[in-house]
């Protein structure tokens, strides 16, 4: 399974990039950005269609 996971702005919240890991690497990346106190929101990523 894949994820999306954006990186979010500390003031408002907006979403500042985003990119899509496999599900392998989800707790480095939320450990990384707890390290920092960065925020960050994370989903399923969405399939393409064939």
């Amino acid at each position: 399974m894949r994820f999306e996971i954006m990186r979010l702005d500390d003031v408002d919240g907006t979403a500042v990039d985003s990119t899509v890991v496999d599900a392998a690497s989800v707790n480095r990346i939320v450990q990384q950005a707890a390290a920092v106190g960065q925020r960050i929101y994370i989903r399923p990523a969405e399939n393409s269609a064939s």
